[in-house]
């Protein structure tokens, strides 16, 4: 990937005194966690993990318990050590570093924001999100003008002196974020930072945390173990079912064509309609053979990133077909009733 900010190569890890045995076994023999657990006493965390993650990107990473997403993160700043495998971020190979230099990037370069945010309870939260920059040696000068513009960012204006126990669980999570953006960090590290919060509060921090990262040009791994939190947010998807990454692709990819079981299981309560475009479900335009005569002339156009829910607004308003537009405007795909059920039912059959 030629602008890839994050790099995992076949990345694993076995928790265990005979880690290496356990891993070649599983390369080997395709032994499943319970296996591994039962042969060798370790405990699989992940498997042959490969991802990139693009410059300003989110990417969701989600699964149930156990399935390794947690692990998985915090190889990408070394809190955990590989048993084998590659990691890059930002262009420097994590595993190879000093200690002195481990230690920079993870006060300059990645900003890492828990569920639980592990405030300081004997600090306001002014000095709380100044936290990372007292540890790098700036002065108080700098660090209350920095903390001052994080917490405006986060919308806890007037919330300098409180102390973290005075906050909501919502505004806790906000000193949270302050915290980790007050070093600038290139890199985000989320871990369910969110899901411990009550749905509207919820909500509304992921509307701002989305706006945040698009306004600063974060890269974001964000951690989740709910499916309409990643769709909401990440620009893509990394499914984990025991370790193992199943599938990896834009919310409509996961939403419309499932890799396998596990996957179908998940997405198939999730509604289609914001997930479904045109480009994924119109005919091309020469390939079109209708089964009345139309006029295109008469049909009304629709972009081709349009949606489902457009898209059916639009065919109750008219008899025509719809006509769907390339990015200069030009006619590129049709789309009739019938391939717009096919649409809503999950994809072009």
């Amino acid at each position: 990937m030629p602008d890839a900010v994050i790099e995992l190569s076949n990345v694993w890890k076995v928790f265990g005194e005979s880690a290496n045995a356990a891993m070649e076994a599983v390369r080997e023999r395709g032994l499943g966690k319970a296996d591994v657990l039962r042969e060798f006493g370790c405990v699989l965390g992940i498997a042959d993990v490969s991802f990139s993650v693009e410059r300003g990107e989110i990417f969701c990473v989600m699964g149930l318990s156990g399935s390794g997403k947690s692990t998985m993160v915090r190889h990408l700043n070394r809190l955990i050590e590989p048993t084998a495998g590659a990691v890059s971020v930002l262009g420097q190979d994590i595993l190879a570093l000093g200690d002195a230099e481990l230690r920079e990037v993870r006060a300059n370069r990645i900003g890492m924001v828990f569920q639980h945010m592990a405030l300081l309870p004997h600090r306001t939260v002014r000095d709380n999100v100044a936290f990372p920059l007292q540890v790098r040696g700036e002065p108080k000068s700098r660090r209350w003008e920095v903390s001052q513009r994080c917490l405006d960012r986060v919308n806890l204006t007037g919330y300098e002196d409180r102390f973290p126990h005075e906050l909501s669980g919502g505004m806790q999570q906000r000193v949270g974020l302050a915290r980790a953006l007050a070093s600038d960090p290139d890199v985000l590290l989320m871990d369910e930072p969110f899901s411990a919060l009550d749905p509207l509060i919820r909500r509304q921090l992921q509307d701002q945390f989305m706006a945040l990262s698009a306004e600063l040009d974060k890269t974001t791994v964000f951690i989740t173990h709910d499916l309409d939190e990643a769709i909401r947010i990440g620009h893509r998807i990394a499914i984990m079912n025991d370790g193992r990454i199943v599938q990896v692709g834009t919310p409509e990819d996961i939403v419309t064509r499932p890799a396998d079981g596990y996957v179908r299981d998940f997405v198939e309560g999730i509604s289609k309609l914001n997930l479904v475009f045109a480009h994924s479900i119109m005919v091309p335009i020469d390939e079109f053979v209708p089964s009345r005569p139309v006029d295109l002339d008469r049909s009304p156009r629709a972009h081709h990133g349009s949606d489902l829910n457009r898209l059916i607004d639009m065919a109750t308003a008219t008899d025509h077909v719809i006509v769907i537009t390339g990015d200069d405007g030009a006619d590129i795909g049709i789309v009739d009733r019938a391939t717009l059920l096919k649409g809503i039912q999950g994809g072009k059959a």
